[in-house]
């Protein structure tokens, strides 16, 4: 994998996929079994942590407690041989300009535990910046906060890494925040890279069946295909052309993988099947039929439009906007 100077990319997978570990094998915090880590063009497998040049946000913030504001962002530049150590005007100079670029001027003298979540956040990354490190890891750095100051906080963190161009690393577990914010998507699964590209490629052109079912809600429903016909459980539905994401699939066993979009309600026609609904519930703004096709197939959801009237137990139709097949 290779991440491109000034770009943030997001390492996104399940739990256990490998995401943190890989960022610190970045860092040096753990080392590789095999392969190596090349940071501008120059090999730091071997290089120990401290000689790196890497900044590192944790998801609990990881600030000395008994230490100022001030002295927690400067700690970096403080612990530097003395000939490489800036003067004391020097560094007092940078955490000023740090706290301004963080949004918190005036807190140089306050504890972390006069801070909020979210300020603490934002101090453990003005600490991660002070260094000036060639490259910027975060592990879930919004994960132990509320939803509200993680959406505030993530763009605010897209602005800020525009404004310093630093090239970044960033972990999470939440899809619509690597979506949102990183100029590519790393899909990690048991330690192998899955997929990577921009967050519209891995949404939409998913390249394997992991992928698909991860991404977006998806459901898997094992299916069969044969001459252009697709067997849904106890139903058959013709494939229109360009309908199926990726490209042509072959015949036989496959599994379709579908996301609440993909479902549409039809007033009827060869190309829609039939399904129950077991379930109408809301969805954050949205609501979602709980559809059963039948078959012992799993449940899947469709996002409805404002005005649809279902309940428990209606039966309905439903056409098919796109298909994700993958083989089974």
């Amino acid at each position: 994998m290779s991440v491109r100077a000034g770009e943030l990319v997001a390492l996104l997978g399940p739990s256990g996929s490998g995401k943190t570990t890989l960022l610190r094998i970045v860092a040096g915090l753990e080392h590789a079994d095999a392969g190596h880590i090349f940071l501008g063009g120059e090999d730091a497998t071997a290089v120990p942590v401290q000689a790196r040049g890497v900044g590192f946000v944790f998801q609990h913030y990881a600030l000395f407690q008994h230490l100022t504001v001030i002295d927690n962002i400067a700690y970096g530049l403080k612990v530097r041989p003395r000939r490489l150590r800036p003067s004391r005007a020097a560094i007092r100079a940078r955490v000023t300009e740090l706290l301004e670029l963080v949004q918190l001027p005036g807190i140089e003298k306050r504890y972390p535990s006069q801070l909020s979540g979210g300020q603490r956040q934002r101090v453990a990354l003005a600490r991660a910046l002070a260094i000036e490190p060639k490259v910027l890891l975060l592990d879930e750095p919004f994960g132990a906060l509320d939803a509200k100051v993680r959406r505030d906080l993530r763009h605010w963190l897209r602005d800020l890494q525009e404004k310093t161009g630093h090239t970044a690393l960033f972990v999470t577990h939440d899809q619509d925040e690597a979506l949102e914010i990183a100029d590519r998507v790393a899909i990690l699964n048991h330690g192998r890279l899955e997929q990577i590209g921009t967050p519209d490629e891995v949404y939409e052109q998913p390249v394997t069946g992991f992928v698909a079912g991860f991404i977006g809600e998806a459901v898997r429903l094992p299916v069969a295909a044969s001459g252009g016909v697709l067997r849904i459980g106890p139903h058959r539905l013709a494939l229109a052309p360009g309908q199926v994401v990726p490209g042509q699939v072959a015949d036989g066993a496959a599994a379709l993988y579908l996301r609440p979009r993909d479902l549409m309600l039809a007033e009827g026609g060869s190309n829609t099947l039939p399904a129950e609904v077991a379930a109408v519930r809301r969805a954050g703004p949205s609501r979602r039929a709980m559809l059963r096709f039948g078959g012992g197939l799993p449940l899947v959801e469709m996002e409805l439009p404002p005005d649809a009237a279902l309940a428990k137990g209606d039966t309905v139709r439903v056409a098919f906007a796109r298909l994700r097949l993958f083989g089974a």
